[in-house]
């Protein structure tokens, strides 16, 4: 009695294991983009390869069956016009005034100008105290040894 249902556990546990080495069946996430798998549009078909965790690499995938999708062009959304619901004219309603009108005042000028420049003073301020002598020690190195020849 405790067979059957100890099959049917290990069916269910080892199943999705084992699911990732079938065939995939490709859809587009986006309308009108298509799936490129190894230079094959491969959107809508059967794709068959090692895509698992364990051995990746292991097998190079291969575009099985791939049907012929005809693309329609798309609609074009139609114009949303809040206001009136109605397209608008052509351009802008432009208003030519007439040559003998009044003229406004002139606008005021405007200037304005920037510069850079060093602080006045002198370039080099000095501590108003001594500074620390620095002492600068000689290098020691290794006494100098003549390659000798073989012996």
């Amino acid at each position: 009695m405790r067979l059957v249902p100890a099959v049917f556990l290990l069916a269910a546990v080892t199943s999705p294991a084992l699911a990732q080495g079938a065939p995939e069946i490709v859809i587009p996430g986006k309308p009108g983009v298509p799936v490129y798998i190894n230079g094959v549009d491969a959107s809508w078909g059967i794709v068959i390869g090692e895509f698992g965790l364990d051995k990746p690499g292991l097998m190079a995938p291969t575009v099985v069956y791939r049907p012929l999708v005809v693309s329609l062009p798309e609609a074009e959304a139609a114009p949303y016009h809040p206001r009136s619901g109605k397209k608008p004219g052509y351009g802008r309603l432009e208003i030519v005034p007439p040559a003998n009108r009044p003229l406004p005042a002139p606008a005021p000028t405007y200037y304005r100008s920037w510069s850079a420049g060093s602080a006045p003073g002198p370039v080099t301020e000095y501590p108003p105290y001594a500074p620390p002598i620095i002492q600068y020690a000689p290098t020691i190195q290794p006494p100098f040894r003549p390659m000798s020849g073989p012996k």
